[in-house]
């Protein structure tokens, strides 16, 4: 039973044919609404934080309302048990990317980074390489020798990973590569070894980033 039924009835009013379309073109399985990102933020304005609420929604397995719930739940109550439910739930790249941007905000994120890039499930594994590179862009703590091994894992296995890993793997090297000029050189030198990074991303207009052009081009937009 959801804690504020309303708030599931508010999504479901906010749902739109046009964005359940390209939820469904981007991968996203199972119901939704068809919520766009615009109405949830205005939700989430209005909720703020409310760990019970999130719990709910994403119990209902409604697409939408796992996005929701990745936005208004609390980092400080995120426990190991919680983290790994929701992971073993992830079922499209989009409800995965809005789950490690929650998941990096908790104090678990290094262990869970070091426990899900390991994983074999396609999903499960993005997280992890989507929170190593939440970490290079936020966490400012963090020496260059954490990452350092990553890059060597990364080199090793990025084109015998899955599809979503190895788009992940490739945003981990750009934010790794953007933290300073040590750890540039040596992404660069990963990306170099790498080469073209193949991604299917399905009926839509994504691309998967080159990373040293990429890090060439945010270097000169700081500049």
């Amino acid at each position: 039973m959801i804690s504020d039924m309303a708030v599931y009835e508010e999504l479901r009013a906010l749902g739109k044919e046009q964005y359940r379309k390209i939820w469904k073109n981007h991968g996203v399985q199972g119901e939704s609404f068809g919520v766009s990102f615009a109405d949830m933020k205005v939700l989430v304005k209005k909720i703020k934080t409310n760990h019970q609420l999130s719990l709910d929604l994403w119990a209902t397995g409604n697409h939408d309302a796992r996005v929701l719930a990745t936005m208004i739940a609390d980092p400080k109550q995120a426990t190991d048990a919680m983290l790994d439910a929701w992971a073993r739930d992830l079922s499209s790249y989009v409800i995965t990317d809005a789950f490690s941007t929650y998941a990096s905000k908790t104090t678990l994120a290094r262990a869970k980074i070091e426990e899900w890039t390991q994983s074999d499930d396609e999903f499960v594994g993005q997280a992890g390489w989507s929170l190593l590179a939440q970490l290079a862009r936020d966490d400012k703590t963090l020496p260059d020798s954490y990452f350092e091994p990553f890059l060597e894992r990364i080199t090793r296995d990025l084109h015998s990973s899955k599809n979503r890993v190895r788009h992940s793997m490739n945003n981990a090297v750009i934010a790794i590569g953007l933290r300073n000029n040590a750890l540039e050189a040596k992404a660069t030198a990963v990306a170099q070894k790498i080469g073209k990074v193949v991604v299917d991303h399905g009926q839509t207009d994504c691309k998967t980033p080159d990373a040293i052009a990429y890090m060439e081009k945010a270097k000169a937009r700081k500049k």
